[in-house]
């Protein structure tokens, strides 16, 4: 490209979505024409606002806390805001201050070597960041919002979250993972006092006779980690689905969030592959009977995904359009 080619790309042709396309450019051009992708990922870092407040937080709520508690720093305050940290010291000579300061580089050094990467694992999956594509889809299905206090990504830096953190076992499936604004995210650790060793055995159980725990891999058209899918045996429309928690739980209500998230992501897919199959579908009837009364048989959560199309007539059973049938068997 010649300099008016990219003059007139930079000023008329170039469509942003977000500020990474002039601030690459910017570092090629100061670079010569060249630059590393970690020079280029530098400088998006140094725009990038969340991070700096990410780190805002864990220096207040972290590290400062901890040299403050050992009273080796005290906090400045503007009302009753932490702005910054002064040391408490004696007044030191510029050769103690440099003496110092190779210290903490030599300690530094010295945790690197000793942990690695090991050290940023807060922020990374199993084999490394968290991905785009795992992002987006995350984010996705929580609407850009944090899943906790509603946050919309407009108001606050939004994460990518284990549920079940790694270290205590948790998956890097999608079904583990929630969006949770910056604040959240943050002060996740000190307010969860959830046993994850307990929910994590807990989606092992299984009941003798239960007829979803005993389900036959011949009845199974798609599973994920944690939930299945059949067709129901006595459908009340052609291609009526069920999608089953494989953890034995009676009532919709005590589904962990995981698993809300597994049922949804299968139902979605089930839906998009029977329009896709199935021109004649014009609606779906989705729902739950949750409890005896309402008109539950089988006490293992099982949702119903039940296609319609025009000119359906009631179900003879008893089953109408919209009305989940109290069944016997499934």
């Amino acid at each position: 490209m010649t300099f008016s080619d990219l003059e007139d790309f930079i000023k008329h042709r170039m469509r942003m979505s977000h500020i990474y396309q002039p601030l690459m450019l910017k570092v090629l051009l100061e670079g010569g024409g060249r630059a590393s992708v970690e020079d280029i990922a530098k400088a998006l870092l140094s725009y990038d606002q969340s991070q700096v407040e990410y780190y805002g937080l864990r220096t207040k709520n972290m590290v400062g806390k901890v040299l403050t508690d050992n009273d080796v720093v005290e906090p400045i305050k503007s009302g009753r805001s932490t702005t910054g940290y002064r040391l408490k010291s004696e007044a030191l000579t510029e050769a103690q201050r440099a003496s110092l300061t190779a210290l903490c580089d030599q300690r530094l050094q010295e945790y690197i070597e000793g942990r690695g990467a090991a050290i940023w694992g807060h922020r990374s999956l199993s084999e490394g960041y968290v991905s785009g594509s795992i992002r987006y889809e995350v984010l996705k299905r929580a609407k850009y919002r944090c899943e906790l206090c509603g946050a919309h990504e407009t108001q606050a830096a939004l994460h990518i979250d284990h549920i079940i953190p790694r270290a205590k076992g948790g998956s890097d499936d999608l079904s583990n993972f929630q969006v949770l604004c910056m604040s959240c995210n943050t002060s996740k650790r000190d307010r969860d006092d959830t046993d994850f060793r307990g929910i994590l055995d807990s989606y092992k159980h299984r009941e003798i006779g239960c007829l979803f725990c005993e389900l036959t891999s011949d009845r199974i058209i798609e599973e994920n980690e944690l939930c299945s899918m059949i067709e129901d045996a006595f459908p009340v429309a052609p291609n009526h689905t069920l999608v089953i928690p494989k953890r034995h739980v009676s009532d919709y209500f005590d589904l962990y969030q995981p698993e809300l998230n597994a049922i949804h992501s299968m139902l979605s897919a089930r839906r998009q592959s029977l329009l896709e199959s199935d021109p004649a579908i014009t609606g779906f009837n989705v729902g739950i009977n949750a409890g005896q009364s309402a008109g539950q048989t089988i006490f293992h959560v099982h949702v119903h995904l039940i296609p319609r199309r025009d000119g359906d007539v009631e179900n003879p059973r008893g089953g109408v359009r919209g009305v989940i049938p109290n069944k016997q068997s499934y």
